[in-house]
């Protein structure tokens, strides 16, 4: 019951945050076209201030951890390879075989994986997660441009790819926490406080946000594909990166966080992408939508399983 409860307690905050989102676009308080504005603004606003916050804060045997962040890297790389095999052997039209790639490979590792991780073990996950995170989201991120671009007959801009990376509000965030973490600098109390009352507000916003994005779109011309994904997403992809995992040693906060990264919905803005990119919209709206909505369930299973073999 105390392993049952635990788990329970990660990922219901999460699930009630997101439905409290999509009740709030149904009743007409959130409208439809200020949901990507709003979510630009969180990702470029709140979410940099959270990682800095929590590298600033963190313990740095905690935060930095040379091992999980190899294998992060190299799971996602394996993962990738395999969704690219799936894709290209099993999805013919081109549109969604870059959706179906993207969906497979590319979790919601900092909204809906910091929330699980921060329920399930509390404050002292989010060093770890934050500092895997921002490693780990640009390369989604450098992924998802290389396919979507690829499979559109365009060749990929290293220049803009490059561009990217260097621009990207999460590593800007987690670079300077890590400045001031190793430099020894200290903010000013009210400066310290805003910051900290940002970043804890970043993972409920967003998870708002993400239910407010739900949408239901024509499901039954892209059945197949979206069954898939999320068996992939949620069931294949999380059992095969932890189990070997598991048998690599990995325990405690460090299969936490790969619980998060591995085990999460498909990332929100990988919608926006393919609607900007050329990629099926609906069949990547959809993607979010189902996989967010059984994400809790699967977690909540593959939390108190792995909690019961005494992994973390």
């Amino acid at each position: 019951m105390n392993s049952f409860t635990l788990c329970l307690r990660a990922v219901l905050p999460a699930f009630l945050i997101i439905m409290a989102g999509y009740a709030s676009k149904r009743a007409g308080f959130v409208r439809e076209d200020d949901i990507p504005r709003m979510n630009k603004m969180a990702y470029r606003a709140f979410m940099p201030v959270m990682c800095f916050h929590n590298v600033y804060h963190s313990d740095v045997s905690s935060a930095v951890r040379p091992a999980l962040l190899a294998y992060s890297v190299a799971g996602v790389l394996c993962v990738y390879a395999l969704s690219l095999l799936y894709g290209t052997l099993f999805v013919r039209q081109r549109d969604r075989r870059s959706v179906v790639i993207q969906g497979l490979y590319r979790s919601n590792f900092l909204i809906v994986g910091l929330s699980f991780a921060e329920g399930l073990l509390g404050d002292q996950t989010l060093g770890c997660v934050s500092v895997c995170g921002a490693l780990i989201v640009p390369l989604f991120n450098i992924l998802a441009v290389v396919t979507l671009e690829a499979y559109n007959g365009e060749t990929p801009d290293k220049k803009r790819i490059l561009l990217n990376i260097a621009q990207n509000p999460l590593l800007l965030g987690s670079v300077a926490g890590a400045v001031f973490l190793f430099g020894g600098l200290t903010l000013p109390e009210p400066v310290a406080l805003a910051v900290q009352q940002m970043g804890q507000a970043a993972s409920p916003l967003l998870l708002f946000l993400l239910g407010a994005f739900f949408r239901v779109g024509n499901a039954r011309n892209h059945l197949r594909e979206l069954l898939a994904v999320c068996l992939g997403r949620l069931v294949v992809v999380p059992g095969l990166a932890l189990t070997v995992a598991a048998l690599m040693g990995f325990r405690g906060i460090e299969f936490v966080t790969l619980m998060a990264l591995f085990g999460s919905s498909a990332a929100g803005n990988s919608f926006t992408m393919a609607q900007q990119m050329g990629g099926d919209a609906d069949l990547a709206g959809d993607i979010v939508v189902m996989t967010s909505l059984f994400c809790s369930l699967t977690l909540f299973l593959w939390s108190l399983l792995f909690l019961r073999l005494g992994l973390y």
